[in-house]
């Protein structure tokens, strides 16, 4: 009977290993039949074998995800690549509540950025080609998340990296693309070289990259020491998850690693959503909740992960409040949020900012593709200054707009209210040094984020049409008039928009004070702010009613009724903003953030290059030791040349000389 259950049991973690495996693997095919055969199939089967691939990919998601809630999860190795001094290196997939929840977030938002897409692009000569990207995209961030060993996870970091560049270098011809990829892979290179080296402490001191194995030893190294400069012991444990937490600064664009992605715009709107909202920057925030066991015993490596988030939930919000392009107003709301999300990792609230994280991947991917459905309607103008009135023109893309932007601020009831709210309740409990400038950076940020959202908002659905204002005739009556977008356009808004309003009230029970990250969140309890919110928290509806009592809602309002004011009842009181001049000024330049980058590490390099080449190529390389060494031996061939004159006569001579000096020696010697 006992053989009987373990064959059965081999048979389900076979069956269960093949699903995982198929559900990882399907984007990958996808991909490859896409873009090595998207000519034969054509642009049709392109986009059919794509969205399948991904389709398969989100119903195993959801099968996995039931089957992870009735209690089977799987961590186990697919595949041993090598085995070097002991050490495995592995592919292998661990499937919890962390990765499973990961899992439905990522294939869900890149299901319906693949529908969008068919719209969006379908004038695109690099049809084919894109849909191979995104689908790779998704491949890339789903091997991250089921990863089980910092080996793999390196490997979907990586990929989703190199993905990254091919897709904001899309319009690969546009110089503007050119040097957005560029930058974007330069700046993740920085902070994936921190990340490396906290990969290699942790290979060094725990002796493996299995996550259960790393876990196991927290606590042993939290207690050890080691000297980085000058005789002076550092916490084992600090280092590690510093060096693990700057990786997530590139990838999560933390200040000063922020820098790349507003200039990601570049790429298609499509490519900014799936970016934005479930890929690339959130790797990194999943990566800090997924080391909890770690950063948990280093209460300095929390503070620094505070402190940073903080810094970037506020001052990258101000800076989309001077900004005129639809979809950087939305990319700084993306910086802003994921401050957020940084802030809950600091304060050991890393439930929080994972269930902030879901709520904004469908908030935000509903923001990206609804600007980038009034860019449709607009003949692709992304100035919002040529915009206005649009709620009557777009009614769809409208009311999509303005459930996202609420979602975003915070407004009772949807989404992002309940995530929201629970980060900046959670930080005004901590005790984390840093935690009093978070909680004043949070609460001012719900202000800014208001005042950008409904200035996005006022500029682009209310009052008057000014698109007529470029050419200096009526917009209307021409074939320049916008409109509203295709049902393959706008039916993933719809979607997207429903789950931008109900699944913060379905999931914040369990995810933040059921049982559903027990045993894959580590919290130590003296840090556990959750518990301490969980005990005021009485239900979805108490909360959303409370909400409208709460300060971050009324300072929302205010937002909300500052960009009311200033650019629709008054417009003229724009014009009074002048005494504002140098700050805006200091914000249109990113607080020269960008121009130092430029003239320190991109001028830098390129002067400490030139002075290599220079002196260390051309002088000392070439001329001293090629050059010079060929002149030394030439001198030295002309010298020793004048003795070789070919007479008889000279060489008796020096024959006989010879001779008398070895005599000479030889008489007078003794």
């Amino acid at each position: 009977m006992s053989t009987m259950l373990a064959d059965l049991g081999v048979k389900d973690t076979m069956t269960n290993m093949n699903m995982y495996l198929l559900a990882a693997l399907a984007p990958l095919i996808g991909s490859m039949l896409t873009g090595f055969f998207g000519r034969k199939i054509g642009r049709s089967g392109s986009h059919v074998v794509a969205i399948l691939g991904v389709l398969v990919s989100l119903i195993l998601s959801i099968k996995i995800f039931i089957d992870v809630l009735n209690g089977n999860s799987f961590n186990g190795s697919v595949y041993t690549w090598a085995v070097v001094g002991g050490v495995s290196f592995e592919v292998g997939f661990l499937i919890d509540r962390l990765s499973s929840l990961m899992m439905i977030v990522v294939t869900s938002v890149s299901l319906m950025v693949h529908i969008y897409t068919i719209g969006y692009m379908k004038d695109d000569p690099g049809y084919q080609r894109f849909f191979s990207y995104i689908s790779l995209f998704t491949f890339a961030m789903l091997m991250l998340v089921m990863s089980n060993n910092f080996l793999q996870l390196f490997f979907g970091w990586e990929a989703v990296g190199l993905v990254s560049y091919l897709l904001i270098g899309f319009w690969y011809k546009k110089d503007s693309a050119i040097y957005a990829n560029l930058k974007a892979f330069l700046v993740n290179r920085v902070g994936d070289f921190g990340f490396l080296l906290g990969i290699a402490l942790v290979l060094h001191f725990a002796g493996t990259l299995d996550y259960a194995a790393v876990f196991d030893q927290s606590e042993d190294l939290s207690v050890r020491q080691i000297e980085l400069f000058g005789g002076v012991g550092w916490s084992l444990i600090t280092v590690i998850c510093i060096c693990l937490f700057i990786g997530a600064m590139g990838k999560s664009a933390q200040f000063p690693l922020h820098v790349w992605l507003p200039d990601s715009m570049e790429g298609p709107t499509p490519i900014s959503a799936l970016i934005h909202a479930a890929t690339m920057v959130t790797a990194g925030i999943f990566m800090v909740a997924r080391m909890s066991p770690l950063f948990e015993y280093s209460e300095m490596a929390l503070s620094f992960v505070l402190i940073i988030g903080s810094i970037t939930a506020l001052f990258m919000g101000l800076l989309g409040l001077v900004q005129n392009d639809i979809k950087r107003v939305v990319a700084y709301s993306t910086l802003s949020q994921l401050g957020y999300m940084t802030v809950a990792l600091g304060v050991s609230a890393y439930s929080a900012a994972m269930f902030h994280l879901m709520t904004h991947a469908f908030f935000k991917a509903l923001l990206f593709l609804a600007a980038g459905s009034v860019i449709i309607g607009m003949h692709h103008q992304q100035d919002m200054r040529f915009m206005g009135g649009l709620r009557r023109k777009m009614p769809i893309t409208w009311m999509v707009s303005l459930i996202g932007s609420l979602a975003l601020i915070g407004f009772p009831f949807l989404s992002g209210f309940y995530s929201k709210d629970s980060i900046i309740e959670t930080v005004q409990l901590s005790s984390i040094p840093g935690a009093g400038f978070a909680y004043f950076a949070v609460l001012l940020g719900v202000f800014v984020t208001a005042l950008y959202s409904f200035r996005m908002y006022f500029l682009v659905f209310e009052g008057n049409y000014r698109g007529n204002n470029q050419s200096g005739q009526d917009v209307s009556e021409s074939h320049h008039d916008p409109h509203e977008s295709p049902p393959v356009v706008w039916i993933p808004l719809v979607v997207l928009a429903i789950l931008s309003v109900f699944s913060g009230a379905i999931s914040i029970q369990p995810i933040l004070f059921g049982d559903y990250f027990k045993d894959v969140i580590f919290v130590l309890g003296s840090h556990d702010v959750v518990a301490q919110f969980g005990e005021h928290f009485h239900g979805w509806l108490a909360m959303g009613m409370h909400g409208f009592q709460t300060l971050p809602f009324w300072l929302a309002m205010a937002g909300v009724f500052t960009a009311w004011f200033v650019f629709y009842y008054s417009p003229k009181t724009r014009n009074k903003l002048s005494v504002f001049a140098p700050l805006i000024r200091l914000f249109e330049q990113k607080y020269f953030l960008d121009k130092f980058n430029e003239w320190f590490f991109a001028l830098g390099a390129r002067s400490l290059g030139g002075l290599l080449w220079k002196v260390g190529d051309q002088k000392i390389i070439d001329g001293f030791l090629v050059n010079g060494s060929a002149k030394l031996v030439a001198k030295m061939g002309t010298r020793l040349r004048r003795i070789q004159t070919g007479f008889i006569s000279h060489y008796a001579f020096i024959m006989i000389l010879g001779a008398f000096t070895l005599v000479t020696i030889w008489l007078f010697g003794k």
